[in-house]
C-alpha cells in the first residue's frame, strides 16, 4: 500500500528492475541472449520487443544492439510490433501448403478482416485485429510436415487443419474470452 508523499516508482523502473534480474539469472548461460528476450518479450502486456527494451538489454550485457537486432528478426518468434492478445500463426511450408495453408490463411484474414498490406508477402504476414484481439502470422515451417496443414493458436499446435475447424477453434476462443 503506497503512503501519502510517496510516489510509485515509474514503470520504466519496475520495467528495467524486472530486465536487470532476468539478465543476471541468465548470465553466463549457454543461449543467454535468447533467453533474455524469450523473457523480456514475455512480460511486455503486448508481447513484444520495443527499441526501448533492446537498447537497455544491449547497455546491461555490454551485446552491441546491432547483434541484438539481428537475432531478433532472425527468429520468427520475436515481435517488434505489439502482439494481439491471440495469436494465430499459419504455416506456409511446403507441407502445408500443398494442403491447403494458403486457403486457411485467406479465409482467416477475411474473417477477421484484415488486408495483406502492400509491404508484406503472402509468405511473410504479421498483421493485428484493429481491436487488439488477434495476431495473424506466418511462420516459414513449423516441422510438423506429417499433420499438415498445421496452425498454430495461442501457442497451441493443431493438425489437418482445415477452414471448418479453425472457424470453431476461433469461436471456442472467442467464447472462452467472453467468460473472463
Amino acid at each position: 500500500m503506497q503512503t501519502l508523499g510517496t510516489a510509485a516508482p515509474p514503470a520504466d523502473a519496475l520495467q528495467h528492475d524486472d530486465l536487470d534480474r532476468i539478465i543476471v539469472q541468465q548470465s553466463g548461460r549457454p543461449g543467454e541472449l535468447l533467453t533474455i528476450l524469450e523473457q523480456a518479450q514475455e512480460r511486455n502486456p503486448n508481447k513484444y520487443l520495443p527499441l526501448e527494451t533492446l537498447q537497455y538489454i544491449a547497455e546491461r550485457t555490454g551485446i552491441p544492439l546491432a547483434q541484438i537486432y539481428s537475432v531478433v528478426t532472425f527468429y520468427a518468434l520475436f515481435n517488434l510490433e505489439p502482439q494481439g492478445k491471440n495469436t494465430v500463426c499459419v504455416c506456409r511450408g511446403t507441407a502445408c501448403h500443398t494442403r491447403g495453408s494458403r486457403a486457411l490463411l485467406e479465409g482467416l484474414m477475411f474473417q477477421l478482416g484484415l488486408k495483406e498490406s502492400e509491404e508484406e508477402h503472402a509468405d511473410k504476414i504479421a498483421a493485428t485485429t484493429p481491436d487488439g484481439k488477434y495476431t495473424v502470422r506466418t511462420v516459414a515451417c513449423f516441422g510438423q510436415c506429417a499433420l499438415a496443414p498445421v496452425v498454430e493458436l495461442n501457442h497451441s499446435i493443431y493438425g489437418h487443419m482445415n477452414e471448418a475447424t479453425l472457424r470453431r477453434e476461433m469461436r471456442s476462443l472467442e467464447k472462452e474470452q467472453a467468460k473472463r
